[in-house]
């Protein structure tokens, strides 16, 4: 809780104060301000590094859309230059082709009745402060250069897309165990 301890407090120190455990509310202990926590906190996390592993599991993939391809690798720049291609005399395309290009990324294929239109719905708006609250981009972006993911816009784009990142042998084919249940 954040409040000022008392009138003769500047208004701003009551963002760096708060009550100490255990302490009554008028009792109060200077905290770091925000950029001095947030590196402790990098350091702190740097220190205790650690990796997992995650797999979803057949339940789970069989849920309705099914992923069907996916690799984690370091893109091209004449990889993004293609799969950009439609942007490129917009002025932004360069400083997009090298961001993308500046680390690895997760690639994947999903796949599912409506998936292009469901997809984007679930990713947000293409700038985060158009995206609603729930949407990956409305709840973890804060700036359109930066919106954390990628949804083809169409089926076209999506199917050009996909042959750009993946060989055809490495799309999986399945059938949901589930989907004559759900779908006509």
């Amino acid at each position: 809780m954040f409040e000022r301890s008392s009138l003769a407090t500047p208004p701003e120190a009551g963002l760096y104060m708060s009550a100490a455990p255990g302490a009554p509310s008028s009792h109060f202990r200077p905290q770091d301000p925000p950029v001095l926590r947030l590196t402790r906190e990098c350091v702190t996390m740097a220190a205790k590094t650690e990796r997992t592993f995650i797999a979803v599991k057949p339940d789970g993939v069989q849920k309705g859309f099914r992923l069907v391809a996916m690799k984690f690798l370091q893109a091209s720049e004449d990889l993004l230059k293609q799969h950009y291609i439609d942007l490129k005399d917009r002025p932004f395309y360069p400083g997009l082709v090298k961001y993308m290009s500046s680390g690895p990324v997760a690639a994947m294929v999903w796949e599912g009745l409506n998936v292009v239109k469901t997809g984007r719905v679930m990713l947000g708006e293409t700038n985060p402060a158009d995206s609603k609250p729930g949407t990956i981009r409305g709840d973890f972006c804060i700036e359109v250069g930066r919106n954390i993911i990628h949804g083809s816009d169409s089926v076209d784009s999506a199917n050009k897309e996909i042959s750009l990142w993946f060989k055809p042998e490495e799309l999986v084919s399945y059938k949901s165990c589930a989907q004559d249940w759900i779908y006509e």
